[in-house]
């Protein structure tokens, strides 16, 4: 992970907003400017609190790859239980250095316009509204960081952008230097206030024409801290939203703007530990560590597939193997907000092409039934809400705490307990369990109720799991 230095310059003037773009529709005429730091930090929007969120490549979600191709399976997402849907970018994507045949959808065009291969705003309009209609939220993904090298704002308003030795570049590493790899995309400069006057007003055209209710923010953190400060006030007077940092390495991002950050450490100490390079107890210690670097509100983003992880990393089965399912268990009950990748929910076996078109080939949503039990337990035991909404995960220890993981989390007399087996090899071990999560529990994947008193001896197969809730 790269990020940028955040050592720029905060100055922010109503007089500027004659500098932003003068093609934008005329959706909005001011935007709130202020540059002061809050006092208090972003709250958690109550629809989001037990909240599951799916991404969704809208390129590959359907034969289509376009916004009718998500409607009509609108009703089965509705039904498979998630609550948020995050439209992967639906700009147009740049032409110039395009990668691939389609071009990243991360090289934006013009942040005011849809891509032609979607369809059109009505489209999207559409879209949202049959989602809100159903219950379900909407979130874009946005790219503050750069644009594609033939963007609108780099014709109209090339002051908008970095320049080294006078030339435009590609965005740039914590050290200053271009990142070689990303070279269909060009780099924003955040020292200008025009620059940054002109993304708050872009990012709230879509929620005040479009209604969506928030952004999964990509590399949030190479856009400097300041720059969230500022864009705070101006989008929370429109509505909740929510707001999902791609990062982890800024805690202060819970401070300023971010509900929600990015949970990689999670991610890389679960793979780590499929393979064997790491143990149960490294949950211990990634769970100690997150608790001391992030303010107490934190709330981490957890999953095993995204299209990142899916097209450059591996699939669920390459990357988890026979672990897959008690790592989703994993995601769904630790402290922070789940997350599904289009595909999961069918078994998806596949690396997705990033550049080209590759649509799901959707067969029988095999694993629909093990997500909904996850997903409604989420939703109807409040122990499993996110961050301090749910209730703290407190570790039991047991006789063989190298392999076996157990915790209990527990809020306002919900309860919840999980035993993984995090082993290729089957273990006997004995749990102790603490004197308050004493009571009845039904099995979530099996038929059998239990009285839990004290401690627990069982015997678990390679990967195997309990997952227990008291309602």
């Amino acid at each position: 992970m790269m990020f940028k230095l955040s050592t720029y310059l905060f100055i922010a003037a109503a007089s500027l907003m004659a500098c932003v773009n003068s093609s934008k529709p005329n959706a909005e005429s001011a935007v709130p400017a202020t540059g002061k730091v809050l006092s208090y930090y972003p709250e958690l929007p109550d629809w989001a609190r037990s909240a599951v969120l799916y991404e969704l490549n809208i390129r590959q979600f359907s034969e289509e790859g376009n916004f009718q191709g998500v409607l009509a399976q609108l009703e089965r997402l509705k039904n498979l239980g998630v609550d948020v849907l995050w439209l992967m970018p639906i700009h147009p994507i740049g032409q110039d250095r395009r990668k691939g045949s389609l071009g990243s959808p991360y090289s934006v065009v013009d942040y005011y316009a849809i891509n032609p291969d979607f369809g059109t705003k009505e489209d999207l309009r559409a879209l949202i509204q049959e989602a809100h209609r159903l219950g379900l939220k909407v979130i874009l993904d946005w790219v503050p960081n750069h644009t594609s090298w033939d963007a609108v704002w780099k014709q109209n308003h090339p002051e908008y952008y970095t320049k080294i030795n006078g030339d435009f570049t590609n965005p740039l590493n914590e050290h200053g230097e271009p990142i070689e790899d990303w070279s269909d995309i060009c780099d924003l400069d955040y020292q200008q206030a025009p620059t940054r006057l002109a993304m708050i007003e872009a990012m709230r055209y879509w929620v005040n024409e479009f209604d969506i209710d928030g952004y999964r923010v990509d590399m949030a953190g190479l856009v400097p801290e300041e720059f969230w400060h500022q864009a705070r006030p101006a989008l929370d007077t429109l509505k909740p939203l929510f707001f999902l940092s791609e990062w982890q390495d800024e805690p202060d991002h819970f401070n300023s703007f971010f509900h929600v950050n990015y949970g990689w450490k999670w991610k890389d100490v679960t793979k780590d530990i499929w393979s064997g390079k790491q143990n149960a107890i490294s949950l211990d210690t990634l769970h100690q560590f997150l608790g001391s670097f992030y303010p107490p509100h934190y709330a981490q983003l957890y999953f095993t597939q995204n299209h990142d992880e899916n097209s450059w990393s591996g699939t669920e089965v390459e990357l988890y193997g026979a672990s897959a399912d008690v790592m989703n268990v994993l995601a769904f009950t630790w402290q922070g907000m789940p997350m599904l990748y289009c595909g999961q929910e069918d078994g998806l076996n596949k690396r997705i092409k990033f550049f080209d078109k590759d649509p799901i080939r959707w067969k029988k949503y095999a694993r629909t039934p093990f997500f909904q039990k996850l997903i409604n337990l989420r939703h109807q035991n409040q122990a499993l809400w996110t961050g301090k909404h749910g209730g703290p995960l407190e570790k039991f220890s047991s006789s063989d705490d190298k392999n076996i993981y157990a915790f209990g989390r527990e809020k306002e007399g919900d309860r919840v307990i999980v035993i993984a087996n995090l082993s290729k090899f089957s273990h006997t071990a004995t749990v102790q369990i603490p004197a308050g999560y004493d009571g009845n529990y039904a099995d979530v994947f099996g038929a059998n109720t239990m009285q839990i008193t004290g401690e627990m001896r069982l015997s678990l197969k390679p990967w195997e799991y309990l997952v227990l809730t008291n309602k």
